[in-house]
């Protein structure tokens, strides 16, 4: 009488593919393993931000007009930062402000970082504000870990009051480039890369 033996051809192919996508969420891998994937979809530059053509710089006077005929975005928000700091969002007003949100266990949030990083330090400076809006709820500690452990240098921010209105989206990441007078100039749903020209000389341009 044969015996049947086992073997590990016999397990169809789909058992693998359930039993590693299985160990990655089991192991909270998955999120850096997808992130991963959509960052190559990202260096091909298929997904790049499109951003209106460059804006001229406005006068002090047009953005003091401006600034009083709508109201500004993130007016009353109240953010913290990474150490603890309070962080009113309307002192931001009077800078270009580059406004992401997003979350850790995000896959295309995390894909889109690393570029973020890059225009960062290309084009962070006292005049063009970036604003990384954790909405994360597992606090600070989680969010403090997991940067640390990228060694991004941006500024991250939690939330301390609710969302305003016009920063809520159906899904993240989200990123809106707000004027100097704080109005919404741009905004990109879903994952993107932003280190390109086009977005670097937009930011710059609003600037001035």
């Amino acid at each position: 009488m044969n015996k049947s033996t086992f073997s590990f051809r016999s397990i169809p192919g789909w058992a693998y593919t359930v039993a590693l996508v299985g160990v990655l969420y089991l192991t909270g891998l998955h999120t850096e393993v997808i992130g991963q994937v959509q960052r190559l979809l990202l260096a091909t530059g298929l997904k790049e931000a499109e951003v209106s053509a460059p804006v001229t710089a406005v006068s002090s006077d047009s953005e003091s007009a401006a600034s009083t005929s709508f109201k500004r975005a993130g007016t009353g928000f109240e953010m913290v930062r990474l150490d603890g700091t309070p962080v009113n969002f309307e002192s931001l007003h009077g800078k270009v402000i580059f406004l992401n949100v997003w979350a850790t266990w995000c896959p295309p949030c995390v894909a889109e970082m690393p570029n973020i990083q890059s225009l960062y330090e290309k084009v962070g400076s006292e005049k063009i504000a970036f604003v990384m809006l954790s909405v994360d709820e597992g606090g600070l500690a989680k969010v403090q870990k997991y940067i640390q452990k990228k060694g991004y240098t941006f500024p991250v921010y939690l939330l301390a009051s609710a969302m305003p209105q016009e920063f809520e989206s159906a899904s993240i990441p989200t990123t809106f480039i707000i004027s100097p007078a704080g109005k919404i100039m741009h905004t990109q749903v879903g994952l993107a890369q932003y280190d390109t020209e086009e977005v670097r000389n937009y930011l710059l341009n609003l600037a001035k």
